[in-house]
């Protein structure tokens, strides 16, 4: 087989189907790709489409993180506690180190929802801006709490990460099994402003590929797996002719004489009642 490939005309469509392959390849991935953006966006607009509620008809404190509650926005009144915000060291945003100010919430009627008011760089003061005073309506998107992590050699204030099962042994009162992104704080007198700290965009809302575009990659990976297999089956199909045709000779004609192990054409044109000669 290793002949047929070598000839140049195979070697030749050898390197169109690898081309024809990369090109299945990379148009898939392409459909990937857009398969996955599609389906984020639908799950996003999903998520805007949805009204904004108070936190009370989502969570219940001790309850469970329902399984749609991940980005859903709900609108919270109560009151920060100052002497329990802590800082989650190594977050990043745009590229730039920093901490989370998380700040527990007093909800009215409610429990304890921690909020993350914003973030901070790195090289900023280690003592995390004050929360507005008083009676807050703060408008959040919901996040289920983080995995546990390692506390070593973190200084007085700040946690590895929003480990609820932590913050609950460490604040008093009842906790919300959740916690939120501040997306907008209204104070008594009107927008907190945020000048000492920068917002922190909410995670992107769990999504599903896009059905339609995720079999127009499947197909493309088929056609460029296709092509190779064409190619494959072509060379198999020549390499067998030519064993054939070295084996059987051009005429097909493989009679063996008994005696030699040759072709019996000695008495081929011997008259069987012609009498033998002296």
């Amino acid at each position: 087989m290793l002949r047929t490939v070598l000839r140049p005309r195979w070697l030749g469509l050898l390197v169109l189907a690898i081309a024809l392959a990369g090109i299945g390849l990379v148009l898939g991935r392409w459909q990937l790709g857009v398969a996955a953006d599609e389906g984020r966006q639908e799950a996003i607009d999903a998520a805007a489409a949805r009204p904004v509620v108070a936190v009370s008809e989502v969570l219940t404190p001790h309850g469970d993180f329902p399984d749609d509650a991940s980005g859903r926005r709900v609108s919270v009144r109560g009151t920060y506690v100052a002497e329990d915000q802590v800082l989650i060291p190594d977050r990043l945003l745009g590229g730039r180190e920093g901490l989370w100010v998380l700040t527990p919430l007093h909800v009215e009627g409610g429990a304890l929802l921690p909020v993350v008011r914003g973030w901070v760089p790195a090289d900023a003061a280690q003592t995390p801006p004050a929360p507005p005073t008083g009676t807050v309506d703060v408008a959040g998107s919901l996040a289920p709490g983080e995995s546990p992590a390692d506390p070593a050699d973190l200084p007085p204030g700040q946690l590895g990460s929003i480990d609820l099962s932590v913050l609950v042994n460490t604040w008093e009162g009842e906790l919300y099994n959740a916690f939120a992104f501040a997306l907008d704080e209204q104070g008594p007198t009107g927008a907190v402003a945020t000048t000492d700290l920068t917002r922190v965009p909410p995670p992107e809302v769990p999504s599903e590929l896009q059905w339609q575009n995720l079999a127009y990659a499947l197909q493309w990976w088929a056609f460029g797996l296709f092509a190779l297999w064409m190619w494959w089956r072509m060379v198999r199909a020549e390499t067998e002719a030519l064993r054939a045709l070295e084996r059987d000779g051009p005429d097909g004609d493989d009679t063996e004489h008994p005696d030699t192990g040759h072709p019996d054409t000695e008495h081929a044109d011997t008259d069987p009642d012609e009498e033998p000669h002296d």
